[in-house]
């Protein structure tokens, strides 16, 4: 039981979220707050800090923020890490949360200018990934595969039902200072990517079966 705890994925990515919380507390102590934004908060320019990318995944803006992502993550990670190995389920969480973070920064403010709302936007957190991983559950499982070939939906239209969808989950989650960008493209690329199933192991020789 020790050994499959600390090789689960998602006790690992737990485990990250809490050290890099931690050095976030450090660095804003020795350093000043300046110095931890630098470090671990994801704004416009991106070319100007281009390690927030990846680090602003498991960054948090305080206790709450923190506690709130890894009850998340603990709850679908531990159901999907299951389908994957721990390889493909750490690619897709960073790549999931850095694709969510540029999102929010880059049209956020579009957003924002349209509705008339603020300009320049950071983001910091793991709700974009965490959001991916729970798109990707909804979408991978055999009911969903029964569901949609019973319906023969054309890669069109299961993408317009997709996006309706995360618009759907995203503003019924919605909160103030939320990233609600963010949340929205996490869950439409998990729903997106658990239709295809990107993080099913393949094996030589064996066609893969629905998870």
């Amino acid at each position: 039981m020790r050994r499959r705890l600390l090789g689960s994925p998602t006790v690992m990515t737990l485990a990250a979220f809490l050290a890099v919380f931690l050095c976030q507390e450090l660095v804003s102590l020795v350093s000043g707050r300046v110095a931890m934004q630098s470090l671990f908060v994801l704004t416009t320019p991106v070319t100007h800090n281009p390690w927030t990318v990846v680090t602003s995944v498991y960054a948090h803006s305080g206790v709450s923020h923190l506690i709130a992502n890894a009850v998340a993550l603990a709850v679908v990670g531990i159901l999907l890490e299951r389908q994957t190995t721990p390889a493909r389920f750490h690619a897709f969480f960073v790549v999931a949360g850095a694709l969510s973070g540029l999102a929010e920064v880059w049209l956020a403010p579009l957003i924002g200018a349209v509705l008339g709302g603020a300009g320049q936007v950071s983001v910091l957190g793991g709700s974009g990934a965490v959001f991916a991983l729970a798109g990707y559950l909804l979408t991978s499982n055999r009911l969903t595969d029964r569901v949609v070939g019973t319906i023969q939906l054309s890669p069109r239209l299961q993408l317009a039902a997709f996006a309706a969808i995360a618009i759907i989950v995203t503003l019924a989650t919605a909160r103030p200072q939320v990233a609600l960008v963010a949340h929205f493209t996490g869950l439409l690329l998990g729903l997106v990517a658990g239709r295809v199933h990107v993080l099913r192991p393949r094996q030589k020789g064996t066609q893969p079966e629905p998870a």
